[in-house]
């Protein structure tokens, strides 16, 4: 490995942030190091550091942050009081709580996003089964101005770049005991009327053969595909035309076209052969030690987050494949593969796969590898990809990361490997979070990895050849499900700035570009 890490440790402080100018040896599916190509763009610094971390109301407190750049002020979903938290951070060495906002209508709040001054708010009913709402507020005065009904269980909001428009992807998930399915939709608020279009999936049901044929996943009891898809978050383009939105549980896309106001095709993702050189992973929390391995299992990609970026007018969406699994009371994909029938031909060494210490601890699907439907099992899956991908907008796949993430904090932070290697047999590092922010001419991406508490930091300007810059994370920070740029344009300081959201310990932390 070329120009190793440098750690940067001040004394004062709970925290340890890695870096490097370059890593060539950690290049995905993208390419080798003789293909790299030379950036003859200026060279703008990127290297973040801590600056504070606050408490918001402990676990469940602190899920997702929007910022407002005229007020300062950052408002954070607080699932511990089912409300939106509001913090000053004009001086974010001294953030301070200056109110909440308590939505009208009960449920909880999912997801904020900020513009032009106003705050939307995604809630879920409290029967989660029926529509949800998305409710809008003066960022300065906290009063609310409009509220719209959206679809069944609102995951995410984001307003259009000009602000004319919000958009929730609206997941609909079935109850516990999977008797009640709803539709999973994506609604297009527009905000001057709180008129609302809600976008269905019933028109692609004839096509569901041939999107599983490519990949894609339709398998909820007696589900068609438009009930079965669960939209989980969403990204917009640069000029407000299109979104893309992740099919979390089903390993696909949607493209939606914002002029048309349609959903107008369906990315499958496929899968990710970890059998493959550069795609190794830990199976096994039982097998005593913590080290990467081929085996011959497929990753099911299943992206939560996603993110858009162009580069020299091509679209990109950067994915986290984080992966997961339907365990319902009334239906449940997962089994170990140590209770699979594995088929005889295919796996020959069956005994020894399925031994604790190497495959038999791993998580997998019932619904996927039977491929001649005699009850055995002909190919091996596990829930996410390890990695984050990016795709063209067409939905090709421009590069993944391969056992990046693995090698990486295996190296640098070998206790929080895989959460302690207690999640190798699950989905390992889970990569949820994703965002970009522009700095100088450099793309630069934020991967938060929610069992290893740590946020990732890469230069991907060319896309087919990411580059490692930095490894965050402070010492008491668990679950970073929300990973929020701020330009330095927009920054109190003038810097640009990271905050990070921290579900489980209920703590936001602040990074700053110096």
């Amino acid at each position: 490995m070329k120009n190793y890490f440098k750690l940067l440790l001040p004394t004062f402080l709970i925290l340890t942030c890695f870096s490097c100018d370059k890593i060539d040896d950690f290049l995905g599916d993208g390419g080798t190091d003789d293909e790299q190509p030379t950036d003859d763009a200026p060279v703008t610094s990127v290297d973040f550091s801590f600056v504070n971390t606050f408490d918001v109301d402990g676990e469940d407190s602190a899920e997702i942050s929007a910022y407002d750049p005229d007020t300062q002020r950052l408002f954070v979903t607080n699932g511990a009081l089912d409300e939106v938290t509001v913090f000053d951070i004009s001086d974010v060495n001294s953030p301070s709580r200056i109110g909440s906002v308590n939505c009208p209508n009960p449920g909880s709040p999912n997801s904020v996003a900020v513009s032009n001054g106003i705050l939307a708010v995604a809630i879920s009913s409290v029967n989660e089964q029926e529509n949800g709402f998305v409710e809008f507020f003066d960022t300065t005065t906290l009063e609310e101005i409009g509220i719209a009904q959206v679809g069944v269980l609102p995951d995410m909001v984001a307003f259009t770049p000009n602000g004319e428009y919000a958009l929730t992807a609206n997941e609909g998930e079935p109850n516990d005991e999977y008797t009640v399915d709803p539709e999973g939709s994506v609604s297009i608020i527009k905000v001057e009327t709180m008129e609302v279009t809600t976008l269905g999936f019933s028109g692609f049901n004839a096509q569901e053969d041939a999107l599983e044929a490519a990949g894609f996943r339709v398998f909820g009891p007696g589900a068609d595909l438009a009930a079965d898809v669960e939209p989980e978050f969403l990204t917009i383009s640069d000029d407000g035309t299109k979104a893309w939105v992740t099919l979390q549980e089903n390993n696909g896309v949607a493209v939606v076209n914002l002029s048309t106001m349609q959903i107008e095709s369906i990315l499958p993702l496929g899968f990710k052969d970890y059998s493959l050189p550069g795609n190794e992973i830990d199976p096994s929390n039982e097998d005593g030690r913590k080290e990467l391995r081929s085996v011959p299992v497929f990753g099911i990609y299943q992206p939560d987050a996603i993110a858009y970026y162009n580069v020299n007018g091509m679209d990109y969406i950067v994915t986290a494949n984080e992966g997961d699994a339907r365990d319902y009371d009334g239906f449940s994909e997962e089994e170990r593969m140590a209770g699979l029938v594995f088929d005889a031909t295919a796996f020959p060494d069956a005994a020894t796969l399925q031994l604790d210490e190497n495959l038999g601890r791993l998580q997998s699907t019932t619904t996927l590898g039977d491929i001649d439907g005699d009850g055995d099992f002909d190919e091996l899956y596990n829930y996410g990809a390890r990695s984050f991908s990016i795709w063209s907008g067409m939905g090709q796949l421009v590069y993944d990361s391969g056992n990046d993430i693995a090698e990486i904090t295996l190296d640098l932070t070998p206790d929080a490997f895989n959460g302690g290697d207690n999640r190798s047999d699950d989905k390992g590092a889970e990569p949820e979070a994703v965002s970009i922010l522009e700095i100088g001419e450099r793309q630069i991406l934020f991967v938060g990895l929610e069992r290893n508490n740590q946020v990732m930091v890469y230069d991907i300007t060319n896309p087919s050849f990411p580059e490692f810059l930095q490894l965050l994370f402070v010492d008491g920070d668990v679950g970073p499900e929300g990973v929020l740029p701020i330009s330095a344009e927009d920054s109190p300081t003038g810097n640009d700035l990271l905050i990070v959201s921290n579900e489980v310990s209920g703590t936001v932390t602040i990074y700053e570009n110096n």
